[in-house]
């Protein structure tokens, strides 16, 4: 276990915004990452649970208590076979898509659509991290956890994960610190079925079919670097949280009332908003599809320190000087504009430290 103080955070997210930790404890083994956790509760003191960084805004204050860094690795096969599947123990701190990359090569399919995402394996139950059809709910079989309340090591099965559209039972509170992830995935050479339209249309295939798996991984990253989505430190595009803001899921009035407002706004030649099935009978809608038509294109913002990215309207970007209070205060300007235009709220994605929209 390493110790550093005033520490700058911003280099620990992919945001590269925030001030200096205090104390920052470098976890580098599940008992490191547990006793530092126990410590700092036991002294009653603040603490902040970091892995890759690529899901936060970090206050440009910095943070006054302890900052536990969860550098934890290894993956290990728990077992496997043509029948149960692959069983990949993945430990939190493990960078997400250098996993995603070796389970393409050794030909587990199950996460192959989920290539290019950035930060740890540990954050991904969290916010059932997902993208082109796949989310990590698919495939997760249990995780497991530090229980800050109870004080013991818990196996939370998938369905103790409580896993809906970007959420989870561990996201919203600071309860579980997540130690290792256990992914059931399938044996083979050919990906899951391809439910993303521009995805397939890119493969050459119907939506549904399968691809091999690298095939599949090459064109996810593809899609993503047109996106702005794949972290290029030469690239001020790829310094954010990715999509900043989830796409709205409403009820089916409250979509005719979205209608509406479109018609209203935009004229009745104006195509309808995006509508994709939700399991709950809802209707989940394209926030970046809102954003573009509200009048935030891409770009907006420029020359600011903070500017929607000039890739993709969905991503809220640093343009190399901005501090937390300036992607806030965009992300905010945005969401005003996308309610007062079509009364729906967006929700962001990324957790805000100290700041709220």
């Amino acid at each position: 276990m390493r110790e550093l103080a005033d520490e700058p955070l911003a280099g620990h997210t992919t945001m590269r915004v925030g001030g200096p930790a205090a104390r920052m404890v470098l976890a580098e083994t599940t008992d490191e990452l547990v006793d530092a956790v126990r410590e700092v509760d036991d002294a009653d003191e603040p603490l902040l649970v970091l892995g890759g960084g690529s899901n936060l805004v970090l206050p440009d204050e910095g943070f006054a208590g302890t900052v536990v860094k969860v550098a934890t690795t290894g993956v290990a096969v728990d077992s496997s076979d043509s029948c149960g599947g692959a069983n990949v123990v993945v430990a939190a701190g493990e960078p997400w898509d250098p996993f995603v990359e070796r389970a393409v090569a050794e030909g587990w399919a199950g996460v192959e659509a989920l290539s290019g995402i950035p930060g740890s394996t540990g954050a991904t139950p969290i916010q059932n991290v997902g993208a082109y059809g796949q989310e990590v709910a698919q495939t997760i079989a249990r995780v497991r956890v530090w229980d800050r309340t109870e004080q013991r090591v818990r196996t939370m099965t998938s369905l103790d994960c409580h896993f809906t559209y970007r959420h989870s039972v561990f996201k919203g509170h600071d309860r579980y610190v997540v130690l290792d992830v256990m992914f059931q995935l399938v044996p083979g050479t050919m990906s899951r079925p391809v439910r993303y339209a521009d995805l397939a249309s890119q493969l050459g295939v119907e939506v549904g079919a399968t691809v091999p798996l690298a095939d599949a991984r090459a064109a996810v990253l593809e899609q993503r670097r047109r996106r702005g989505m794949v972290l290029d430190a030469s690239d001020h595009d790829t310094w954010s949280c990715g999509s900043f803001f989830t796409n709205p899921v409403l009820g089916a009035h409250d979509f005719a009332a979205l209608e509406a407002r479109v018609v209203e706004r935009l004229g009745p030649d104006t195509p309808t908003p995006p509508r994709f099935a939700d399991p709950d009978g809802n209707v989940k809608t394209s926030a970046a599809w809102l954003i573009e038509r509200a009048g935030f294109g891409k770009g907006y913002g420029l020359p600011g320190p903070a500017a929607l990215s000039t890739k993709h309207t969905l991503a809220v970007t640093n343009r190399g000087e901005a501090r937390a209070a300036d992607v806030v205060a965009l992300a905010r300007e945005v969401r005003d504009g996308v309610r007062a235009a079509f009364g729906v709220d967006l929700v962001n994605e990324p957790v805000l430290l100290g700041e709220t929209l």
